[in-house]
């Protein structure tokens, strides 16, 4: 769906620079056009490695960035709380934005596709772990890994 990508990232990229921004003057950082940058590229990507905002920025239009400026940037934005970032296998880490709906990753470690499904579905669990434990979980942002249906046949 191409054009929910390119209204998701117009939308995010609009309001999200400025509400983003504004956490980033917050937290005592300023906006650069080179964060805007950073930013515009994992509002529109969803989730991304490192490498592959590195790629969209290196073809957004504007001059090209060097891959420590946009490590930089995507460290400095998750210390202010505008990213945050999930491991979904031993690799890269994945950023998005921080204000995106809490899930969880399914991640098929046969075909490598990555779906996701509302951090809701984990509540009995989470209850569970809290009458057994007395642990109050947080699943708001993780991966599981396992095998889709199509690899399961």
């Amino acid at each position: 769906m191409p054009g929910a990508g390119a209204d998701r990232s117009q939308r995010t990229y609009s309001e999200g620079v400025d509400e983003h921004g504004e956490l980033l003057r917050r937290q005592g950082l300023r906006v650069t056009r080179q964060r805007e940058r950073v930013l515009a590229a994992v509002a529109e990507l969803g989730h991304a490695t490192a490498e592959e905002v590195l790629s969209r920025v290196a073809v957004d239009g504007g001059p090209q960035l060097p891959p420590s400026t946009i490590y930089r940037a995507l460290e400095a934005m998750e210390q202010a709380g505008a990213l945050r970032h999930t491991h979904l296998d031993h690799r890269s880490p994945s950023y998005q934005l921080a204000d995106h709906d809490h899930h969880i990753h399914l991640v098929c470690t046969g075909c490598g596709t990555v779906g996701e499904v509302p951090a809701s579905i984990a509540d009995d669990l989470v209850a569970r772990i809290r009458e057994q434990r007395g642990f109050d979980a947080a699943f708001t942002h993780m991966a599981v890994q396992g095998r889709c249906t199509k690899c399961q046949t």
